[in-house]
């Protein structure tokens, strides 16, 4: 259940050259592209082949085009875990890439569902226990570090810089031609996101009609901490200083009081790679703080997700400048109550469920509150996941 470090820090080298594989699907004005949201979600970089889409290792041969069976290696997490490196193009900073993980134990066998996990912010996918729920549940398992995150994070790259989420549906789209690859074109899929990955998750279904058949958000950043008023307030300076210097360090106002909470180095029960968790949150700027609040302003604008959603939070928030016993069994992060406000402007079939004691993930919260947070997905999942009705 619990995971150790890797040595490998900053994840498998490529050669940016020999593996260029994504190409513009259709022919766009930038400005066009730059200026519609809904054409940044959906209009994403598109690989040549299958075969070129994976980004392979060492001496490794890919496998045939059309062919099921990619070139997967051994993951961090054990023998049950394999991960494939997927060739996003490049940037300023290099090449990018993402990793796509897959659960894949000795009693797996090939189902007709699936589901996509998505990390959140200062975080890469290290639950294991998460994996092993989906799979008791019979569907096969995949989650991904987006670029610039946990695995796909490589040398010279800021940590989990974008000034624009969009470009995160480059390695959804491609993950999900990866499952649909496996497991068939007809393979129902759910989407599954965490904090940041939650709102990120939630712009791209909404953007993306038809991809997937429900899903799943743990504790969701939906909006600003405080209120609305502070985003719209905040948002014409924040904007002027994406655009004057967007990777500029901003104040870390983490305490580190979550890290006491969860890791195994303090008071917690869950051991990970902390140069892709560090104790305290990457370093925030204001290019990715600006794309953040612009996703923000999209939700409050409505979203209109047409598969049923399921919103999983706290039932109470934290958040101080000093330690107080009650971050133990509460969010410390986010304030929940603005996160189910919000939740309802998602889309026509929204589920809200507050987990007792639990905490800013709640997959990591103890034994027994985590036990109701799955419990509560079991529920759901049953009368709509897999959109069934």
């Amino acid at each position: 259940m619990t995971q150790g470090p890797s040595s490998r820090a900053t994840g498998p080298q490529t050669n940016a050259q020999e593996n260029s594989p994504v190409e513009e699907s259709s022919e766009i004005d930038a400005d066009q592209l730059s200026s519609d949201p809904h054409m940044r979600w959906t209009h994403t970089l598109r690989p040549r082949s299958f075969t070129e889409l994976f980004t392979q290792l060492g001496d490794a041969e890919p496998g045939p085009p059309g062919s099921a069976y990619r070139e997967w290696h051994p993951d961090i997490l054990g023998a049950d875990y394999l991960y494939s490196v997927i060739d996003l193009g490049e940037d300023d900073e290099g090449p990018l890439e993402a990793t796509i993980v897959k659960y894949q134990p000795r009693s797996y066998q090939r189902t007709a569902r699936a589901v996509l996990y998505i990390h959140g912010w200062s975080d890469y996918f290290f639950h294991t226990e998460t994996a092993e729920f989906w799979h008791g549940q019979g569907a096969s398992f995949y989650a991904v570090d987006l670029r610039k995150y946990g695995r796909s994070l490589r040398e010279g790259q800021t940590p989990g810089y974008t000034n624009d989420l969009s470009v995160y549906a480059d390695e959804i789209s491609a993950c999900l031609a990866i499952i649909r690859e496996e497991l068939g074109t007809n393979v129902r899929v759910m989407l599954m996101g965490h904090s940041t990955g939650g709102l990120t998750a939630s712009l791209w279904a909404h953007h993306n009609p038809g991809q997937i058949t429900g899903l799943v958000l743990n504790s969701p950043w939906l909006e600003f901490q405080g209120s609305e008023f502070m985003r719209v307030l905040s948002q014409p300076t924040l904007q002027q200083l994406a655009r004057l210097n967007p990777k500029a360090g901003m104040p870390n106002i983490d305490q580190g009081f979550y890290t006491r909470v969860v890791s195994k180095e303090f008071d917690g029960e869950w051991q990970y790679n902390p140069e892709w968790r560090p104790n305290l949150s990457f370093t925030v700027r204001p290019g990715w703080l600006s794309a953040i609040s612009s996703g923000h302003a999209e939700v409050a604008r409505g979203l209109d997700i047409k598969v049923p959603v399921l919103v999983l939070a706290a039932e109470k928030t934290s958040i101080g400048v000093r330690w107080i016993e009650a971050m133990r069994t509460s969010d410390s992060v986010l304030d929940v109550d603005m996160t189910v406000r919000r939740a309802v402007q998602l889309g026509t079939n929204v589920t809200i469920n507050r987990i007792k004691d639990g905490i800013h993930d709640l997959a990591l919260s103890p034994r027994p509150v985590r036990d109701k947070y799955y419990a509560a997905i079991t529920q759901w999942t049953l009368a709509y996941g897999w959109n069934i009705l």
